[in-house]
Parts: C-alpha cells; sequence; structure tokens
C-alpha cells in the first residue's frame, strides 16, 4: 500500500447529519420553564409587572390573569397613582394584590378564600375594583 492509499482508511467517513452538541442542542429548543413564559406574557402584555413571589403566589393559589383582569389590575394601579398612592391594595372579584405603584409591581397576591381573616399591613391605601 501507497501512502495515499493508507490516508484515504484513515480517515473518518460521516453519513447522514452531523450531531450537534449539547449546548447547541439547547440554544436550539426552548428549554423556558411555563412560569417564565408566562411572566414575559405577562410583562409585555399590560404593564403592570410581576415579582418572583407575586407569581409564585398566583400560580399556587390559582389566581385568574384574564386579560379582563389585568386590565382591571393596571387601572387600579392607575387610579393608586392618581391619588399619590405607595403600597396600595387593589381588590379584585376573586383577588387582593398589594402593589408597588411607584414601582409598577405587584409584590404579593391572595386568593378569595385566603382573605377572610387576612389583616394587610404596610399600606397606604386601597382600589375597589
Amino acid at each position: 500500500m501507497n501512502e495515499i492509499d493508507i490516508k484515504r482508511i484513515s480517515a473518518p467517513i460521516t453519513t447522514g447529519i452531523p450531531l450537534k452538541t449539547p449546548q447547541e442542542v439547547a440554544d436550539s429548543t426552548s428549554c423556558r420553564s411555563f412560569r417564565d413564559i408566562l411572566q414575559e406574557q405577562i410583562d409585555t402584555s399590560l404593564g403592570v409587572n410581576f415579582s418572583r413571589h407575586a407569581m409564585n403566589r398566583v400560580l399556587e393559589r390559582d389566581i385568574d390573569l384574564s386579560i379582563d383582569n389585568l386590565e382591571r389590575l393596571n387601572e387600579g394601579v392607575r387610579l393608586a397613582e392618581e391619588k399619590g398612592l405607595d403600597d396600595t391594595l387593589i381588590l379584585l372579584d376573586e383577588a387582593a394584590f398589594i402593589v408597588s405603584v411607584k414601582n409598577n409591581t405587584v409584590i404579593t397576591t391572595v386568593n378569595k378564600e385566603e382573605m377572610t381573616g387576612n389583616v394587610f399591613t404596610n399600606i397606604d391605601g386601597t382600589v375597589v375594583i
């Protein structure tokens, strides 16, 4: 055998699609959690932001964050801002939200079942929507 034949034999043979590295696979597929996607939708859709704690409470307590409720929540934030409130309790039909108006952020939320007997402190106003 001559040198050319030896080089041909030792060359790797690749068939099909080359394998991707784990990083390339992770980059090409969506590895985001439901929570991340929900938070992104809330942040980009309607004004008010949710803290990580508030988002956890929304998921744990199965609080309805429909478009209608988010619009009402934003209206409550707007009313609180007009009155010069900062940490505000905003009451919707089935939930209560503590909102930092100056940061435009929901700090925590409580569902209807947990509102009874609950004491809300460190707020400077309440908006009923």
